[in-house]
């Protein structure tokens, strides 16, 4: 938290948003003199039971000068702290400032004791564990380091918050007290008992939001036509288990009822209770509706109405309103601006969107930013009879607009223990908080798959997020590290996704190809050696081959220890029709049964009925009969931006084309899948086929999952931070708070940055300044023969390729010679700035960088020094901290990492030197945030040892920590 610079200043920066154990909102924020009416209404709801925990004895109200002595405070030696719903005080916290004998102090004082009271019918929304961690961060930014609290023994709930905290601490009992005290500066506990209780709070409020036992749909339309009026059928026609609703306040007096749904005037009109209002009012009147919502006590909001942030400042201004109009009253928003939500769940069945049909329910949670790609999505997801994984459809959707409350991160923390998703899809226009994003992430990567499309990193009209310094490329390559999938387009979304949800994970890269097509083999032969994989000479079954011939290829190539996947290619032999179609389909289907533990796609041409019948092998659903469904396979119609999701038992939708005997399927066809009849429950693994209509499709799709399947191994070993005995963290912290004396962020001198990172053991070849050819003359004779000569002007640094270095000058005539070069082609020597340095090994040249950024965090780079690697961005990422097995896997990831191996002949270099190199900087930047930017180039890596011949190093205040602090949520 910042610094108030007047310490009787209101600090507004304490006050935040929370979300509560419940899934509820309510707001905390420092306690003022203007809040007395609201402190005596909200202790005259309090029990005299809580009242007597409080005080110790009866005590019935407050006396005028209880109300100044709660009301009044400094903000620094006595603080309070409320948490409001719907303006009204639910919960309070103090702290007061002690010194040693237990009396009220002020600073250096670093102790504190802390009361707390909440109202009994709040009492279990985990509000007094929010209050803890908010009134904690405040007594640390007013150097109070320990707090110290009484309770009776019989408020075992009070003590359980103390106990829970995840914090340090003793307990005494004393005259009938427990005495309790901890410090309150954060540990790895204590964080993660935080985050834990983030998690399960954020997934509730999102399950109220998509669980809902009734609903209402302001903005309803007498007639058919409008948003409101499509969003109330909708609703209705997917079956919506709960109450159903609509409002308008242009309902006339006598208007009972909206084709068998009630209607109502308003929202207060409605009898019992409303967990979620879909509001479809124009921007201008939503304010009346939330109002009404909130006092009626509606859970959460969806706001399909537009014209918000996306329309320009004002109505920028208009979301944020908004957002704290709806955050006042506890209550959750999906939107403004938003498609809606779905959960296709059969306790459920919402679809409170824009989208006319139902999705087939299923194992796939998506997500979507955009109103139109989710548009797209969800269509092209209806359309398909195969659908995006054959018989397995959506679990849940989620288009959240403008984004303006309920975020990818919220959903992040629904799914992660949702037993309904398996796989989650998410298209992500912008990434709002990329240090969380990638925390929840990973955590959730390491139990099942989440494959993201990511925006090329520009934040569209109406989404506001804080800005990042890192290039786009950078936020895939920490994203990958986090265990995301990284995609590039809808189509590859889809495909990862088909291929994800039902087959199991590729144990390794190794493919075995098999089918009908010599040429289509080779195709898939070479993109499995483009996407890195180790595909196996492709088995070349003929024309001829029969559907046994494929199930028996099949299978000894599942049964080949060689091999962790299979590919199946097939072309339509002239003349078959849909029952060698569905043969075939039941012949791999058969095979792949019998080995549940390798993943097996299928790359299919112009083969409508095999598509279909992959699909159909698996289908629990209604069927006219076998030998018709043979005869008259669907069609698949083109789906260049991906297929849609279908359930097993779902018949298709109305307006579905008829089955057509003749109906070829097109090269784009929607990938689908064959199975036996699925399983019932989440732990079902039936194998359900992909098939893809185009090989690289397919290869891709598999190459992530190998990829994936490779990180959920590693993930399993993540490595440790090593520690170092030759590190003086001490000391660099001294030397960093007497240089930030100087000011507030500068770059360093050369023997400062030397002087810095020899605290950790990273050691700079000196280099001594050569104004004049008589001054390098002498810094060489000092430095020792051989020698290098360097121009280390901005122009010129690090830019070998232009000339402005010479190497293994072995004597003061070469050093002249060479001297005298530099300046006729370059210019005077004040424009050069030239250096001399001794000799180096030789090796191969990298470069190592560290920079903090304000949203990502800090970041380690490697890569290979030169205008190459820098045209190709050949650069390797990591969060920091960086563990050993990361470091390693760090310089083997980049492209040209063969040249550290013993490229064509020439000596290996000493790696596990130039991994220590990249550990002890990490530790540098983890240990110290206030160093912003390390840079080392270049780094020459020889057969023995690392050689550090340029560094510098910027310092500056340390950067705000939001994932250190109290949970929040953020205000976009």
């Amino acid at each position: 938290m910042q610094t108030s610079p007047d310490r009787h200043e209101y600090p507004a920066h304490w006050e935040a948003d929370v979300v509560l154990r419940d899934g509820g909102t309510a707001r905390i924020r420092p306690i003022t003199a203007d809040d007395a009416d609201r402190l005596v209404s909200f202790y005259e709801q309090v029990s005299d039971e809580s009242k007597y925990y409080r005080f110790f004895a009866p005590y019935p109200r407050l006396s005028a000068k209880d109300v100044h002595r709660f009301t009044h405070h400094d903000f620094v030696d006595r603080v309070g702290l409320a948490a409001t719903v719907g303006g009204e005080f639910i919960a309070t916290v103090r702290y007061d400032r002690v010194g040693a004998d237990g009396m009220p102090a002020s600073g250096p004082s670093d102790e504190a004791e802390v009361a707390f009271l909440v109202q009994d019918a709040h009492q279990g929304r985990g509000v007094a564990s929010a209050l803890l961690e908010h009134i904690a961060a405040v007594a640390r930014e007013r150097g109070i380091r320990r707090f110290t609290a009484e309770v009776l023994p019989g408020n075992t709930k009070m003590i359980k918050v103390f106990t829970d905290a995840g914090y340090t601490q003793k307990r005494s009992f004393e005259d009938g007290v427990v005495h309790l005290e901890f410090g309150i500066e954060p540990t790895d506990r204590s964080l993660a008992v935080q985050r834990a209780r983030e998690q399960r709070a954020e997934a509730r409020s999102v399950r109220r939001l998509l669980a809902p036992g009734s609903v209402a749909v302001v903005g309803v339309g007498r007639t058919h036509g409008g948003v409101g009026r499509g969003i109330l059928d909708n609703i209705r026609d997917a079956g919506f288990t709960g109450r159903l609703h609509a409002v308008n306040r242009a309902f006339g007096e006598d208007l009972k009822e909206i084709d068998g749904v009630p209607a109502h005037r308003s929202v207060r009109d409605i009898d019992g209770p409303v967990d979620l209002a879909v509001v479809a009012v124009p921007a201008e009147h939503v304010p009346e509706v939330v109002a009404e919502c909130g006092e009626h006590g509606v859970q959460g909001l969806v706001v399909i109405s537009a014209g918000y942030a996306e329309s320009g400042p004002e109505g920028r201004e208009r979301q944020r309103a908004l957002v704290r109009h709806a955050r006042t009253y506890g209550m959750r928003l999906v939107g403004p601006n938003a498609f809606g939500i779905v959960n296709t769940s059969p306790e459920v069945r919402l679809n409170a969107s824009l989208a006319p049909e139902m999705p087939r329910p299923g194992r796939i949670g998506m997500f979507a930013q955009s109103g139109a790609i989710g548009i797209a999505l969800l269509s092209r997801l209806h359309r398909r009879g195969g659908g995006v994984t054959g018989v397995t459809g959506v679990s849940t959707f989620v288009s959240s607009g403008n984004r303006a409350d309920v975020s990818g991160n919220d959903v992040l923390q629904y799914w992660y223990d949702d037993p309904d998703t398996d796989v989650a899809l998410m298209y992500l226009e912008t990434i709002g908080n990329p240090r969380k994003f990638t925390r929840l992430a990973r955590r959730t990567a390491a139990a099942k798959p989440l494959v993201v499309v990511q925006g090329s990193g520009s934040a569209p009209q109406g989404h506001t997020v804080r800005a990042t310094r890192l290039p786009h490329a950078t936020v895939s390559a920490l994203l990958r590290q986090a265990g995301v999938i990284r995609v590039d387009t809808i189509t590859e979304l889809v495909d990862t996704g088909l291929l994800l949800a039902r087959q199991p994970l590729p144990p390794g890269p190794r493919v075995a190809i098999l089918g009908n097509s010599e040429s289509l083999g080779v195709l898939t032969y070479d993109r499995c050696l483009a996407e890195g994989l180790r595909p196996q000479p492709p088995r070349d079954l003929t024309t001829a081959a029969s559907a046994e011939d494929f199930r028996a290829a099949l299978s000894r190539a599942l049964a080949d220890d060689t091999a962790d996947a299979v590919v199946v290619t097939a072309i339509p032999a002239v003349g078959e029709g849909a029952a060698q179609d569905a043969a075939l389909a039941e012949a791999l289907r058969s095979a792949a049964a019998a080995v549940p533990g390798k993943p097996v796609l299928v790359v299919h041409v112009e083969l409508g009925g095999l598509a279909e019948a992959l699909s159909a092998a698996a289908s629990t659903g209604p069927q006219a009969g076998a030998a018709q469904a043979e005869a008259a396979p669907a069609p698949v119609e083109p789906a260049p931006e991906g297929p849609a999701p279908v359930h097993p038992s779902a018949t298709p939708p109305p307006t579905a084309a008829p089955p057509s005997p003749t109906a070829p399927a097109p090269a784009e066809a929607t990938p689908s899948r064959t199975a036996p009849p699925p399983a019932e429950g989440p732990g079902a693994c039936s194998r359900l086929i992909p098939a893809y209509p185009a090989a690289e499709r397919a290869v891709r799709a598999l190459a992530e999952a190998v990829r994936y399947g490779q990180w959920r191994r590693d993930a399993a070993d993540p490595g440790k931070v090593p520690e170092y005995d030759d590190i003086d963290e001490k000391g660099a912290a001294a030397l960093i708070n007497g240089l930030l004396a100087r000011g507030q962020g500068f770059t360093l001198g050369t023997e400062e940055t030397c002087e810095l990172l020899g605290r950790y053991g990273i050691h700079v070849r000196r280099a001594l300044p050569a104004p004049t050819p008589d001054a390098a003359a002498e810094a060489a004779r000092a430095l020792g023969y051989p020698v290098a000569l360097k121009a280390t002007a901005p122009h010129l640094r690090h830019r070998a390729d232009l000339g402005g270095v010479r190497l293994d000058l072995a004597d003061e005539e070469q050093l002249r010679r060479a001297y005298a070069e530099l300046t006729e082609l370059f210019g005077q020597p004040e424009e050069l700035r030239p250096v001399v340095q001794p000799m180096a090994p030789r090796g191969v040249d990298t470069v190592v960088r560290a920079v903090i950024d304000p949203a990502a965090g800090a970041v380690l780079s490697f890569g290979l020094a030169g205008a190459a690697s820098q045209l190709l961005d050949d650069m390797a990422h990591r969060l920091v901290p960086v563990t050993d097995r990361e470091a390693t896997s760090m310089i083997r990831s980049i492209r040209t990492a063969p040249l550290l191996f013993g490229w064509r002949g020439s000596a290996p270099v000493d790696t596990p030197a130039l991994e220590e190199l990249l550990l002890r900087v990490s530790r540098l930047v983890h240990d110290h945030p206030e160093v912003v930017a390390v840079t080392l180039e270049p780094v020459v890596v020889a057969p023995r040892g690392v050689s550090v011949l340029g560094a510098a190093v910027r310092l500056a205040p340390a950067p705000a920590r939001d994932d250190l602090g109290p949970r929040t949520l953020p205000l976009y």
